[in-house]
């Protein structure tokens, strides 16, 4: 468990928030260059699951690290064991939703998922905020709503990179089973 000492400020979301965007900036080009549209189709439901069991283990991971010195100020006390299967389940509904948006892009759904990704970590850091993720807990007291928001655009779209290179590699083992 990290100390109640650490200090999460405006500069540590803003330099995470550069990481990601290099991280970024490397994972979707090379995604977008080896998932084409018709592969992409036929990751759905790996997509669906992968996302399901990915943001449940997010949040199974960051609850057991961070409850108590983060999420216990946003979340109520009953809901921590319920939590990561909510966020799991309500995630793998996102994964269809943004696969189902994505694939209609013919070019190449690999930018458009990513981009509907961002987009949502804005909306859920927005709702965090509401809740009073930067105000609430002293490791996060003080930093910048806009500087939490900025980083959730670009964590977001690397985690729904993972999902995709997840999705991908599943498909291709499948793939080969089947053959």
């Amino acid at each position: 468990m990290l100390s109640e000492e650490i200090q999460i400020t405006t500069n540590t979301l803003l330099l995470g928030s550069l990481v990601f965007a290099i991280l970024d900036s490397i994972f979707i080009p090379v995604l977008a260059w080896r998932i084409k549209p018709v592969l992409f189709k036929q990751l759905k439901w790996f997509l669906v699951s992968f996302t399901g069991m990915v943001w449940f283990g997010i949040w199974t991971w960051v609850l057991h690290e961070f409850w108590d010195s983060v999420y216990r100020y946003v979340f109520p006390v009953w809901a921590q064991q319920w939590i990561p299967i909510a966020f799991g389940l309500l995630m793998a509904g996102v994964g269809l939703l943004f696969w189902t948006i994505a694939q209609r892009n013919q070019s190449n759904p690999i930018p458009v998922i990513c981009g509907l990704a961002g987009v949502w970590g804005i909306l859920t850091h927005t709702w965090a905020i509401h809740r009073g993720i930067v105000t609430k807990p002293p490791m996060l007291m003080g930093a910048s709503p806009l500087a939490a928001l900025l980083i959730a655009f670009f964590e977001y779209i690397f985690y729904w990179c993972i999902i995709i290179a997840l999705s991908a590699m599943a498909g291709w083992v499948w793939r080969r089973i089947r053959s």
